[in-house]
């Protein structure tokens, strides 16, 4: 087996995150977007250390786990959705397995509670918010505005009929293509740094139906008056039909050479530049940067399971205790604890994020949460308050091995780790069981279906 030979085989599984499983001649080959079941034609493009990984190229055979057609126009070539063909009770049957198979090795036989796995309360229209980029479908080609296609770094593919959005998603994709496209508008390329669209960012609230727009741009303005056509762009949105709540339309700019969405200065052009979401019977503001689930729905599953984890059967256990938020965010598992607790202390680096949080914790009049911007390991040693109980929710990387150090010294009874990654959790865990702590029960919750991510809530015990 070489590097850039052909070979044809049938997935016998996929781990965790989206790789297929593929013998040829006793060699497991080790091929992404693909699902078990499928015969598929693929090319070595890694081979080292007896390990071998190939690049889809064709489906040649459907899985028989393929009982449904593609519900959008751009399957499979936006890769986002690549288990959409898929009934959604079997994604979660998936999903659940690849979390138990990747957590077993970890855990090594250590004895647990298994809780299962939660779908998500709709399957389709679940994003709150979406980060659109414009570009071509190919070189030279005319405008788009949508996604990257699969294993592409230049080409995109124009989202219009996404399934994961909402119609006023579409709508607002489709008002913003056609007016910029109408303007012959050039969008800036990645290649040369030239051009003026970069992105467009449309958050809806589930619960309000509020929504905002943020149109990304560079400050490259020559050739036409900037000032008339964010008006017309304006104008170009009002003017269409929505079930939602407009409330705010607004302009970003960003030089920076890095292919990301970043703030480097925002106006107004229209209404206000936020609005606000409920979850769990809690109120929070939402501005364009906000650090927020994008599955409201999901996220008061995922959240009410962590609580329910925290809690126990005791829904006094935390009575005149103090409770660290880890990775905190805006804010949002602080405050659900809040009122059952003395305090409760969150940590969080991004400072815009800490700065919601203690605004939405005035908001829900909740006088208890103090939140702290800062790295989680330098943060630790300056807070005077000491915890009862540790609440974890790390960014996809996980926690620093220095940091998971100073958590453990705390010694406290419990801990509730949520994770967006299995593979950070499966190595994090492995260092709080060499320290101590045993895994007492864990619970998947999926809040992207049709896609290969999952949520993973653990509780750990102290062993006296």
């Amino acid at each position: 087996m070489k590097k850039g030979e052909i070979y044809e085989g049938v997935i016998e599984k996929v781990d965790f995150p989206n790789k297929g499983i593929v013998m040829v001649d006793e060699q497991k080959v080790t091929v992404k977007n693909g699902m078990p079941g499928q015969k598929v034609r693929f090319m070595i493009n890694k081979k080292r250390s007896g390990r071998a990984e190939g690049r889809l190229l064709e489906v040649l055979e459907k899985s028989p786990l393929e009982t449904r057609n593609p519900v959008c126009s751009i399957f499979p070539e936006c890769g986002g959705c690549m288990y959409q063909t898929m009934s959604y009770e079997n994604q979660l049957a998936m999903k659940e397995r690849q979390v138990r198979d990747l957590l077993e090795g970890a855990l090594n036989g250590a004895d647990y509670q298994w809780e299962g796995i939660h779908g998500s309360p709709i399957e389709f229209r679940y994003r709150n918010k979406m980060e659109f980029s414009f570009g071509d479908e190919y070189k030279d080609g005319p405008l788009a505005l949508g996604m990257h296609k699969r294993g592409s770094f230049y080409d995109l593919v124009t989202v219009s009929d996404c399934q994961i959005v909402d119609e006023d998603f579409r709508t607002i994709l489709k008002a913003t293509l056609d007016y910029f496209s109408k303007n012959n508008i050039p969008y800036f390329h990645r290649a040369t740094h030239k051009g003026y669209l970069r992105h467009l960012l449309v958050r809806k609230a589930t619960k309000t139906g509020e929504i905002i727009v943020d149109l990304v741009t560079t400050t490259q303005t020559e050739g036409f008056n900037e000032e008339e056509l964010l008006a017309g762009f304006r104008y170009a949105l009002l003017t269409r039909h929505y079930d939602g709540i407009f409330k705010g339309v607004l302009h970003t700019k960003n030089d920076s050479v890095a292919d990301v969405v970043k703030n480097e200065g925002t106006e107004v052009l229209y209404g206000d530049s936020y609005f606000y979401e409920e979850l769990l019977g809690l109120k929070f503001k939402i501005t364009p940067f906000s650090f927020f689930q994008t599955n409201s729905l999901g996220a008061e599953v995922l959240y009410e399971t962590a609580r329910e984890f925290i809690l126990g059967d005791d829904k006094d256990s935390l009575n005149g205790k103090t409770v660290y938020d880890l990775y905190s965010g805006t804010g949002t598992i602080a405050q659900l604890m809040a009122p059952v607790c003395k305090e409760v202390v969150g940590v969080e680096i991004v400072e815009e994020a800490v700065c919601a949080a203690k605004e939405n914790a005035a908001l829900n009049g909740l006088d208890n949460c103090k939140f702290i911007a800062g790295d989680v390991l330098k943060v630790l040693d300056e807070i005077e308050e000491k915890p009862d109980y540790i609440i974890l929710d790390p960014p996809r990387d996980g926690i620093h091995p220095k940091a998971i150090g100073k958590i453990i010294e705390y010694g406290v009874e419990n801990m509730v780790y949520i994770s967006c990654k299995p593979t950070s959790l499966a190595r994090d865990l492995q260092i709080f069981m060499d320290r101590g702590y045993k895994v007492e029960k864990i619970c998947c919750v999926d809040m992207f279906p049709n896609t290969y991510h999952i949520e993973t809530i653990v509780l750990l015990q102290r062993e006296t």
